[in-house]
């Protein structure tokens, strides 16, 4: 058995984060996915992209993560949104009532 494996790749442009997740977000990698997005909140990023395109698989754990991130983004003044997430992660959001803004 393999474990799971998550790439994430951060670009700045002023206080702009663009970051890319490629692989599996699931309970072993969402800490991963967590600290990445509170680490640009930490240094100041006001816009957070996360591009979700080589996204295999995210889990309920991966949502949770994004939704956490949403609301403490907002809290700071800051925002986060989701680029190209499949099919199957934007239904889950929207079936856990989320407005997290979803870009195609």
């Amino acid at each position: 058995m393999t474990l799971p494996q998550l790439n994430i790749y951060r670009h700045d442009r002023g206080r702009r984060a663009l970051i890319t997740l490629a692989g599996e977000i699931d309970p072993v990698t969402a800490p991963q996915v967590r600290a990445a997005l509170e680490r640009c909140l930490t240094d100041g990023i006001t816009t957070i992209d996360v591009d979700l395109t080589t996204v295999d698989r995210c889990d309920s754990g991966g949502l949770r993560v994004f939704l956490d991130a949403s609301r403490h983004a907002a809290e700071t003044h800051a925002s986060l949104r989701l680029h190209y997430p499949s099919p199957q992660t934007a239904r889950l959001l929207a079936d856990m009532g989320s407005d997290l803004p979803l870009l195609r």
